[in-house]
């Protein structure tokens, strides 16, 4: 009897990255360069990200917090050119999982997912939310609950708002992968555009020097390692917007040329994102009227838009951020759907095989896109009386991310150190004898700021009232309970179920006997 043979056709090539993992193609291949690059830009979103945070980074580190940019950056381009090699040599759905199981081991492989999968879906609460830092400074009719001077009006209402962004991006990506390239790359071209014309428009109403990145504001006195303490706190709203680069090559089953597009648009996602993120962030600290008062540590980038460049200008940039984040959003969701259609495929989640299953008329998994939606406004409607919504949510999800992250950067440099890693063929992206000391760094970064952004301080987990002991520990104990409950329900049930679903799995054909 004779197995059925892996389709063949003009994605044969693409498809061959398959085979290794044992897995048939089964999504449809429609994505070119651009839209990779998009998918993996429009996650790490420069207006989503610098508008968002910018109140928690000043507030937290003065404009000196500036300088959390670069750091930041040179830590994730180091990740980002691990990441890069991965993709050249698998550029698979559910990236960071397949990547971990490939160069470590089932078990961390599944660990490094169930991590990643948990961060994508808290990471898609806390970029929606950041639809009421933008809507009501547009319009007060955004502001739907009270008036916004209550105690929790403001938290609840960014749930209602964010519940109709989720709702949005539940939809486009259940209706396939063709629709949401279409308005992802849209939306990443708008970004991209605004992003330049913010940049020339602060330009032009520049009042002080760029020396303004080395003022404090006092805001190391209350820290006993002085301003360092401060500035580490600051940080946090940079680490929030360089990552899920990853998302790039997490497309692959649905690229073209994968393996040589995804490595390009990681790399170029990244760097796009730093060149034009920080002049955005150094331009509004030149150009913005005064750095007194309590607006920039409130209302943040949105303040300065509409103080340099009038209600009219200003308010249609804060247009141009909404798509922004709405594109953002659209990506996260994307993202998490593949990694747990991947995880899926390989029996790794309750009820797999309904999560695996690929629509015959979309042509993507549409379960998972409709759990992962109702998921992420459970988390929403968890907090939606917590006043300190915005930093706990997304610090949260930044941990998880970066946890995930080492889930790949670490067994990687394992591979490295005992000569076991094998990069892509000739002509693909490599880094060749600089590979050992790039991960190196990924690694240690990666570490270290996971302490920083996990350690429990009140000025980020619980800087108002009430004042509990769980909630500024809040962060260590979801991560705890996440990690620890996961993987237990993973050791004892899960795992004697692992193996490619054999509706997934690649048949090859039996060899022909042959006669003497």
């Amino acid at each position: 009897m004779t197995k059925a043979a892996p389709p063949s056709g003009t994605h044969g090539h693409d498809d061959s990255e398959l085979a290794e993992f044992g897995y048939r193609p089964e999504l449809k291949r429609t994505l070119g360069n651009f839209h990779t690059f998009a998918a993996g830009i429009s996650y790490i979103s420069i207006l989503t990200g610098t508008f968002q945070l910018f109140y928690f980074g000043y507030g937290s580190g003065g404009p000196a917090y500036w300088w959390s940019w670069p750091m930041v950056f040179v830590g994730q381009f180091a990740v980002a050119l691990c990441f890069a090699e991965l993709a050249a040599r698998h550029p698979v759905a559910g990236s960071v999982y397949n990547w971990s199981k490939r160069i470590g081991n089932p078990h961390l492989g599944w660990l490094a997912g169930w991590m990643m999968l948990v961060a994508s879906i808290v990471s898609i609460a806390a970029v929606a939310l950041a639809y009421q830092l933008t809507l009501p400074q547009i319009s007060s009719a955004f502001q739907f609950i009270g008036d916004g001077t209550g105690t929790y009006d403001v938290a609840t209402n960014a749930v209602v708002l964010a519940a109709v962004l989720i709702l949005f991006t539940t939809l486009v990506n259940a209706f396939g992968v063709k629709l949401m390239a279409r308005i992802n790359t849209a939306g990443v071209f708008i970004e991209l555009v605004a992003s330049v014309v913010l940049i020339v428009m602060l330009a032009v109403h520049i009042t002080r020097g760029p020396q303004v990145v080395l003022e404090t504001n006092g805001t190391g006195a209350g820290h006993g390692s002085g301003y360092l303490g401060a500035f580490l706190v600051a940080s946090l709203a940079s680490a929030y917007v360089m990552y899920g680069f990853d998302t790039a090559a997490s497309l692959g089953e649905e690229s073209l040329n994968p393996s040589r597009n995804a490595p390009r648009a990681i790399l170029r996602a990244i760097i796009a994102s730093f060149v034009l993120g920080g002049l955005v962030l150094l331009l509004a600290l030149m150009s913005v009227s005064s750095l007194k008062g309590d607006k920039l540590s409130t209302d943040g980038l949105q303040y300065v838009v509409l103080d340099v460049l009038g209600p009219t200008a200003g308010k249609g940039m804060l247009w141009c951020v909404l798509i922004a984040v709405t594109v953002c959003a659209l990506a996260v969701h994307t993202a998490a759907i593949r990694l747990a259609f991947a995880m899926a495929r390989d029996n790794n989640l309750p009820a797999s095989s309904v999560l695996a299953r690929v629509s015959p008329r979309f042509r993507t998994p549409v379960v998972p896109a409709v759990v992962i939606g109702v998921l992420a406004l459970a988390i929403l409607v968890v907090n939606i009386r917590q006043p300190q919504i915005f930093t706990v949510v997304t610090s949260i999800g930044i941990i998880m991310i970066y946890l995930a992250y080492l889930g790949v950067t670490a067994p990687m440099l394992v591979a490295r150190l005992r000569g076991r890693w094998t990069p892509a063929g000739e002509g693909r992206f490599s880094l060749g004898r600089w590979g050992l000391v790039v991960n190196v760094v990924a690694v240690v970064w990666g570490a270290g700021m996971t302490v920083n952004l996990i350690w429990p301080r009140a000025a980020v987990y619980n800087a108002s009232a009430p004042y509990h002991w769980y909630l500024r520990w809040g962060a260590v104990l979801f991560v705890a309970v996440i990690a620890g409950g996961g993987f237990a329900y993973y050791w004892f049930v899960q795992r004697h179920r692992t193996g490619v679903l054999a509706e997934h799995r690649l048949e090859t054909p039996v060899p022909a006997p042959t006669s003497d």
